[in-house]
């Protein structure tokens, strides 16, 4: 029977190096340069072996966006057709162990065989927030967009929840909460059925040359923001010194979130499901020809239903 052996007893052994390329309070500074040239996008390098699964990141998220949360109207209205699901969340608003519509950030535990022995790892897991995005590119209603730092978001006063940016994105992150949003005004029955829900990479902090909330309360330095160009040179750099392995420089055609594991990434056994992406190669969805073509094709209508949506919303707000 194989034993166990702990994060930190692993990582005195074979990955002492990491420590050498961890980054001290640089963060914020480039956090703050970036906000203010937008010269290039930011890139989050997370290491892998440095997460103890404490879960201050989570609940930090939830203090910073829970003004952004979902505050559904209920009976919800009955939707044509029928199979259209119901997602509601409002009741589960504390569960911590996956994505959902309250919940944008989880640790995700992975186990990995290292020497006959077994390795215990926690992932903090996200919005990988792509340099191509599907959900941006496919999104119908203009509700998906893409900020000149990287980030991708979901403006939820625009977004009618028809899920496309679930579908069409590798790793199934949006989630759904029904009863909210401009769909109860204008198609309650037929149009989306509520809002989707992501990480937003706390854009507002961003904005205003501040760290992510996760980024900030995390207490072994587990994460790093910056420049694309600096980020995946030091990821290279982490991997090299530890054995390590990295894991978003090219899945979906690269990603603005790269994480480094002491392990190869197709050895880690994780516990997966709904809301819980797995951390597999995946496609690069906007290579296909067919996504290509929609993307042309879906572009100047969903520029002008999220003109329409905006409008509408700033008239009902001056009523």
């Amino acid at each position: 029977m194989a034993s166990k052996i702990s994060r930190r007893a692993f990582l005195k052994g074979s990955f002492t190096a990491a420590g050498s390329v961890a980054v001290s309070s640089s963060v914020v500074k480039a956090a703050a340069s970036l906000a203010k040239e937008e010269t290039e996008p930011l890139v989050t390098l997370i290491d892998i072996s440095k997460c103890i699964g404490c879960e201050e990141c989570v609940y930090a998220c939830r203090e910073s966006d829970v003004a952004k949360y979902p505050a559904p109207e209920k009976p919800f209205p009955k939707m044509f057709p029928k199979r259209v699901p119901v997602q509601d969340w409002s009741d589960k608003r504390d569960e911590t162990d996956r994505l959902t519509p309250y919940n944008w950030l989880f640790i995700q535990p992975a186990t990995a065989m290292v020497n006959g022995e077994e390795l215990e790892l926690t992932i903090p897991r996200r919005c990988m927030h792509c340099e191509n995005p599907p959900c941006v590119k496919l999104c119908p209603w203009g509700a998906a967009k893409q900020e000149p730092n990287g980030l991708s978001r979901i403006d939820a006063d625009i977004c009618l929840g028809g899920s496309k940016c679930k579908a069409v994105c590798p790793w199934n992150v949006p989630q759904r909460q029904t009863g909210v949003g401009l769909y109860l005004d204008i198609l309650p029955s037929l149009a989306g059925n509520g809002v989707m829900y992501k990480c937003d990479r706390c854009y507002q902090r961003l904005e205003k040359g501040e760290t992510p909330a996760c980024i900030e309360i995390c207490p072994e330095n587990v994460q790093t923001i910056g420049p694309r160009s600096k980020m995946i040179k030091q990821a290279h750099a982490l991997a090299k010194q530890t054995g390590g392995y990295i894991y978003g420089e090219t899945e979906n055609g690269g990603t603005n979130t790269l994480y480094v594991s002491p392990v190869s990434f197709d050895q880690l056994i994780l516990e997966t499901g709904k809301g819980q992406p797995a951390m597999e190669e995946v496609e690069n969805m906007m290579a296909d020809g067919s996504n290509l073509a929609r993307a042309m094709l879906i572009a100047p209508i969903a520029g002008a239903l999220a003109a329409f949506g905006k409008f509408y919303k700033r008239v009902k707000e001056e009523d």
